[in-house]
């Protein structure tokens, strides 16, 4: 079937939906000035928005339509049947989406900057060179999972995991066992929960006003992660198939690429700084992150010219993306349970299954989480399985073998593991601080200082 007939029969099933629910609206309740319809006990926005989760799940090359079709139900559910928070109807969806479009607009700019900055990255040839510092036994396989670890804190983690996958193909020789690819998709996903640059739901979180170095906690189980997954999986990979090295004496860094990439991102962080600490008002009238990335982006084009051939690609991406984050902010997270410790382990395990972006966004906006322990669940928890996080299904698409759940998981099974384990050790260590500043933004106040029990 093609796409543009899909869409329709997207539309047509969800309105049927829709219409379906039509006949409940006389069970509305009022809450916070909105209405709310609920099915079983639970409100018919969020089965509106689980059905978009299992649809995107369930239907891997068609995740566009499939969001879109699940932004234009939920909205036209909420104009026609509950309301917004600013008023109801359509000029309700319009004062709401006005609401929303600095975070979205930030978001599109870092998405599409970032697809740039990484083929800088990768064209600055350090990929190539990386692997003649490896050791030649088993820890040469897990040096090279720290490496995409590292790379993985400044770039897009789905970057990092391509690089690992291109990297495994030519030390191994194109053998490349699906637990060891497990292992790369879980350090790309640890190396970037700790950085509010390495990973989406980082970038969010950063732009939402959470500081750095709250993000920052949660490599105090990413780095247990990491070992936990990848002594294994190393074994595995060296069991499977030893590695190979090719040292690549001839090539050299383009260093100039570089500095490219590094201007990208101390634009962002200089910037994002400067609006928090100085100009905080400003924050929410205007996408200052996302333009500085494109002002350092267009200052280096005289000398290095970036690969505008991405951007099409890299704009279905992110359109995918912004709509389930504009999903996720029409939920009646006052519905959600309470935030604690136990509900973000439990968003690591729901992680595996559905879009981090949407969890996250659904966190930010009721608040009252450790934004650490958040950063590390959500980023690292799509790790158990293929499909996942994003950087799952793109190795995925380098290795069609890991496209099986069974054996992802009976191979993989160090993953699960290692995000039990280093959970825990985060809360042993550091203990279970909630951010009561972002909960009041978010409306669900916690008390600061909240340890676990």
């Amino acid at each position: 079937m093609s796409r543009l007939k899909l869409f329709p029969r997207l539309a047509l099933m969800c309105f049927m939906v829709l219409v379906s629910f039509a006949t409940m609206a006389a069970t509305a309740e009022p809450a916070d000035g909105v209405a709310v319809i609920r099915v079983g006990g639970i409100s018919i926005e969020f089965i509106l928005f689980a059905i978009t989760l299992l649809g995107v799940a369930l239907f891997h090359g068609q995740t566009l339509y499939v969001a879109l079709a699940g932004v234009a139900t939920i909205s036209l559910y909420k104009i026609v049947f509950t309301g917004f928070k600013f008023g109801p109807g359509l000029s309700g969806w319009l004062s709401h989406m006005a609401h929303e479009w600095v975070i979205l607009t930030n978001l599109l700019g870092l998405l599409m900057g970032f697809a740039l900055l990484s083929r800088h990255f990768e064209k600055s040839h350090i990929p190539v060179v990386l692997p003649k510092y490896l050791p030649d036994d088993w820890k040469g396989a897990f040096v090279m999972l720290v490496m995409v670890f590292v790379l993985s804190s400044f770039l897009d983690n789905i970057a990092a995991a391509l690089i690992g996958g291109a990297m495994a193909h030519q030390l191994f020789r194109a053998k490349v066992h699906v637990g060891y690819l497990a292992a790369i998709v879980a350090a790309s996903n640890a190396g970037g929960s700790g950085s509010v640059v390495g990973d989406t739901t980082t970038t969010m979180l950063w732009i939402s006003g959470v500081n750095p170095l709250q993000v920052f906690d949660a490599y105090v189980a990413a780095v247990v992660a990491l070992i936990v997954c990848g002594i294994p999986a190393s074994l595995q990979q060296h069991k499977y198939s030893p590695i190979l090295k090719n040292a690549h004496g001839h090539t050299k860094v383009d260093w100039v690429r570089v500095g490219i990439v590094a201007l990208i991102l101390v634009f962002a962080i200089i910037t994002n700084v400067t609006v928090n600490l100085k100009f905080n008002e400003l924050a929410d009238l205007f996408p200052f992150i996302g333009v500085a990335v494109w002002v350092a982006i267009l200052i280096s084009i005289p000398i290095r010219r970036p690969d505008w051939e991405l951007l099409p690609d890299a704009g279905k991406g992110a359109i995918f993306l912004l709509s389930l984050v504009t999903c996720a902010s029409m939920m009646p997270v006052r519905e959600l349970p309470d935030a604690s410790w136990m509900s973000a382990l439990g968003l690591g395990f729901v992680s595996a299954v559905f879009d981090n972006i949407p969890l996250t966004a659904l966190a930010i906006k009721q608040g009252g989480y450790d934004w650490g322990f958040l950063a590390y669940a959500v980023g690292f928890g799509g790790s158990m399985i293929w499909f996942g996080s994003s950087a799952g299904v793109a190795l995925a698409s380098m290795y069609p073998e890991a496209k099986s759940v069974g054996n992802w998981l009976r191979h993989g099974w160090h993953v699960a593991l290692a995000y039990v384990v280093g959970f825990f050790v985060m809360l042993a260590v550091l203990g279970w601080h909630a951010d009561p500043h972002l909960a009041e933004r978010g409306g669900t106040l916690v008390p600061a200082g909240q340890q676990a029990k």
